[in-house]
This record gives C-alpha cells, structure tokens and sequence, in this order.
C-alpha cells in the first residue's frame, strides 16, 4: 500500500490515530501481516503480507538486504552529488549503534536546499534522516532531527506542513517466482505541491 504521511504502520508503533494495518486490514475484509516498517511521518511504499509464512520469508529478504530501497528526502543545503553515509545508528530506540550505510545522489539543487535520492542499504531507525543530518544536510520538516526554525519557513513559504521523505520505489526478486519486481508509491499531494512551487522539475516527481 501507499502509506500516508502521519499515520503509523501499526498500533504497535503508536497508539495515536489510525493504523496502516488496520486500514488495509478493513479494506480487504482479512488480517495481513507487516514486513518492514516507515517512520509514522514518511510516506510511500509498505509492504504486507497476507499470511505469517509470507510475512517471515519477506522479512528476511529484508533483513538480508535483498530488497532495494529508494527514497527521495528534501534536505537543507546544497548536498553532494553523490556519495556514500557509512556511519552506525541504533536500530531501534535506545538500542545500541550497528553498521548503516547509505548510498546517496542530488536530483535537484534549489536555493539552500537540495532534493536527493536516498538507497538505504541497512534498515535502521530513522536510517535516511539520521544519516543526511551525520552529513550536516538534515531533512525539511523533521522535528528530530532538524530545526524548528527552517521547517516552519518552508511550511509558511511553499506549504510544507510534512517530514518531506517519500519511500518511492522497493525492488527485490519475488522469493516464490523468482521473477524480478518492482514496487512504486507515486509522491502524494500534500508532498508534490510543495517540491513543484520549490521548482522541482515534474519529471524527477514521477
């Protein structure tokens, strides 16, 4: 499913406001299952699994790095063009840090702030916006781990009232077929409008 900024993949993760799970679950009338998780204000692809078998061999293929992750962050400043984060973080909150890497390319360059595409190549919490802030280029609109100060200029100025992380595309070989797949979220509304009045060309969106 697309997953909406602002709502948390389960309840596990939050008790506040609805559910993806529980969205999905009402929508297809049976249980499913959760492989992998977004942070409750990023957007994009999520992936379920109709039955716990599934769930267990995906998740795996996650936790193997057979998954390919593609994610487009709006982060302040004009970032490299690319390059690689090699930097450990925890992979859940207070736990202890563990290798992440990170592998990162700008699309766009505005004024004081850059659209870059992020392929996460671990899974840890908060992997994207941890790592572009380790680099000194964090995230529009993050209340973590950017400044209130920014994210209520862009908010003000281009509408930006969102964390502007969108998981984009998840590609991987189907475990059961062998055949290759692709998964993609289109970039929502409430994302789009603000990147398109930035300037962002409509092409890097799609």
């Amino acid at each position: 499913m697309a997953k909406p900024s602002g709502v948390a993949v389960h309840h596990g993760w939050s008790r506040e406001g609805e559910a993806a799970l529980e969205l999905l679950r009402d929508h297809l009338g049976q249980y499913v299952f959760p492989v992998h998780r977004l942070d409750r204000p990023t957007s994009g692809v999520l992936l379920f699994a109709l039955d716990s078998e599934g769930a267990r061999v995906l998740h795996e293929l996650f936790e193997e790095g057979g998954v390919e992750k593609r994610y487009l962050a709006l982060v302040r400043g004009v970032a490299p063009e690319a390059g690689t984060i090699d930097h450990p973080i925890p992979r859940r909150e207070d736990g202890p840090r563990v290798p992440a890497t990170t592998e990162f390319r700008r699309l766009w360059r505005g004024e004081h702030v850059s659209l870059v595409e992020a392929r996460p190549k671990t899974g840890r919490l908060h992997q994207v916006r941890r790592h572009m802030k380790h680099i000194s280029h964090p995230l529009i609109g993050d209340a973590n781990y950017g400044k209130g100060a920014v994210n209520r200029d862009y908010r003000e100025r281009i509408g930006l009232e969102r964390l502007a992380l969108h998981a984009a595309e998840l590609s991987f070989t189907d475990p059961w077929s062998g055949e290759p797949l692709r998964i993609t979220a289109p970039v929502p509304s409430d994302l789009r409008g603000p990147l398109e009045r930035l300037g962002v060309p409509a092409e890097i969106l799609t």
